[in-house]
C-alpha cells in the first residue's frame, strides 16, 4: 500500500511541475531519422516503420511509429524539458502513457493532429531511413527527405502565421527549440551512393549539404493571412521566405552528431568482428564527419547573428552508455533486446515473430538499431544537463533557458 501511495504521489508531483512550467516551454520542431520519428513513416510504402507490435509494448501496448519499446529520446525531452534532472533520473520506472498522455507529444508533420492549435508546440518532421543525401535509404522505400522535411516546415511557420500573426508567429519561432538528428544513416549506408567518392569526399558532401539546409535561402512566397484582435479584424499581405531554419526564425539549433554506429547489434551482425570489438571503419568515418560538423556550427555561431547551433555528441552518448551500462543499470549492451536472427540479434527488424526480453529497463538496444526507452533516459540526461563532454557550447537546459 505504501508504494502505491508513493507511486500516486509521484505522479501528481510530475503533473503538478509540468502543469507550473508548462507556459515556459517552448515549441519543439523536430528533423531527422528513425532516431526521433514519431510516426511520419506509418502511411508511408517503406519498409522502415514501426506501427506494429511489439514496437510500443510499454508505451501503453501501443505500437505509435516510434522505434522503441517506450519513447523516443525526443519524447523524453519534451515530457521533461522543465523537470529537475535527478526526478528524470527515475521517471521511466513510474511513468506510462496513461500518465504523460499523447498531448505532451509534438505530433508526426503528417498526422491529421498536426493543425491548428497544436501547431503551437511544434512539429516532428522525422523520417525514418532519411538521411542528410536525398539517395539516403532509398532501398528501404518512400522516406520523407530532409530538403523536404524542411520545406515542410516552411508551411507550418506559414500555417502558425496566418493563425496568430507574423509579429507573434516570429516571437514563437525565435523562442522555440530546433532538433537536427540525421547523419547516421549517410554514413552505414555510404557504399549504396550513385556516386563513389573517398570517406573525406563523401563527408565534404554532407557537411555541405546541411549547411545549406540550416542557412541558404530560398525563393520568395506571397502570404495573405487574417489578423485579428478585439476591435479589428483585418487582412494583412506580406512577402516571408520560404528558406532554411536560420531564415524561418530558427534561432536555437541542436544539431546531433553522427552516432556510434559501429557498435549498434546490426553492423557488429554483419560484419566480422570480434567479441567486445566494433565495426571500426564505420566508426572511423563517424569520427571523420563529426570533426566537420563541430568546425562547421562554431563558424555559424560567429557568422549568423542571434544564432545558436548547440553540438549534440551522440557519439559519446552512445560510447558512455555502451561503456559504462553496468553503472547506468543495464545489464545488456551489445545484443538487441527485440531480436529473431543473428548473435546480437542485429539481422532482421524487431517484428511481430520476434522474441523480446522480459525487462526492457536492462536492455541498452530495443532493436538492431535504436535504443530501448531507459537508455533514452539516460541519453536524454546528458543532453538536458551535461558538461561540453556531451553537449557544446551549452546543454540543452541552458539553451531553452538563454
Amino acid at each position: 500500500m505504501g508504494i502505491i501511495i508513493f507511486q500516486i504521489f509521484v505522479v501528481y508531483l510530475f503533473l503538478l511541475v509540468s502543469s507550473s512550467a508548462q507556459n515556459n516551454v517552448p515549441a519543439v520542431f523536430t528533423f531527422g531519422d528513425s532516431l526521433v520519428d514519431v510516426g511520419n513513416n506509418n502511411n508511408l510504402q517503406t519498409i522502415a516503420k514501426a506501427n506494429y507490435f511489439p514496437h510500443g509494448i510499454d508505451f501503453g501496448n501501443n505500437p505509435t511509429g516510434r522505434f522503441s519499446n517506450g519513447r523516443t529520446i525526443i519524447d523524453i525531452i519534451q515530457t521533461y524539458s522543465s523537470m529537475d534532472s535527478k526526478f528524470l533520473q527515475f521517471s521511466y520506472f513510474l511513468m506510462t502513457e496513461q500518465e504523460v498522455g499523447l498531448k505532451n507529444f509534438t505530433p508526426p508533420y503528417l498526422a491529421p493532429t498536426a493543425a491548428g492549435d497544436n501547431l503551437l508546440q511544434g512539429v516532428n518532421y522525422a523520417s525514418s531511413a532519411s538521411g542528410i543525401s536525398n539517395f539516403t535509404g532509398f532501398f528501404f522505400g518512400d522516406r520523407i527527405s530532409f530538403d523536404t522535411q524542411i520545406s515542410d516546415h516552411g508551411t507550418t511557420a506559414l500555417a502558425i502565421m496566418s493563425r496568430i500573426g507574423i509579429p507573434a508567429a516570429q516571437k514563437l519561432l525565435r523562442k522555440a527549440i530546433y532538433v537536427v538528428v540525421i547523419g547516421s544513416n549517410d554514413i552505414m549506408f555510404k557504399e549504396s551512393a550513385p556516386i563513389a567518392m573517398s570517406e573525406e569526399a563523401y563527408m565534404d558532401f554532407l557537411i555541405s549539404r546541411l549547411k545549406l539546409a540550416l542557412t541558404v535561402k530560398f525563393p520568395s512566397l506571397r502570404l495573405t493571412y487574417v489578423g485579428c484582435n478585439k476591435k479589428v479584424r483585418s487582412t494583412h499581405t506580406k512577402k516571408i521566405p520560404l528558406q532554411t531554419l536560420y531564415n524561418l526564425d530558427a534561432r536555437k539549433i541542436v544539431v546531433s552528431n553522427a552516432a556510434l554506429v559501429g557498435c549498434i547489434p546490426f553492423e557488429k551482425d554483419i560484419h566480422p568482428v570480434e567479441k567486445g570489438s566494433c565495426a571500426r571503419v564505420l566508426n572511423k568515418m563517424a569520427q571523420i564527419y563529426n570533426n566537420k560538423l563541430k568546425g562547421m556550427l562554431a563558424e555559424l555561431n560567429k557568422e549568423l547573428q542571434g544564432a545558436k547551433f548547440v553540438y549534440a555528441d551522440n557519439y559519446r552518448i552512445l560510447q558512455d552508455l555502451t561503456q559504462n551500462y553496468a553503472s547506468y543499470g543495464f545489464e545488456v549492451a551489445t545484443s538487441a533486446c527485440c531480436a529473431i536472427a543473428g548473435r546480437r540479434g542485429g539481422l532482421v527488424p524487431c517484428n511481430p515473430l520476434s522474441k523480446v526480453c522480459p525487462d526492457r529497463s536492462k536492455y541498452v538496444f530495443w532493436d538492431p538499431f535504436h535504443l530501448t526507452d531507459a537508455a533514452c533516459v539516460v541519453a536524454t540526461r546528458h543532453i538536458m544537463d551535461g558538461d561540453l563532454t556531451y553537449m557544446s557550447p551549452m546543454n540543452l537546459r541552458q539553451l531553452v533557458q538563454s
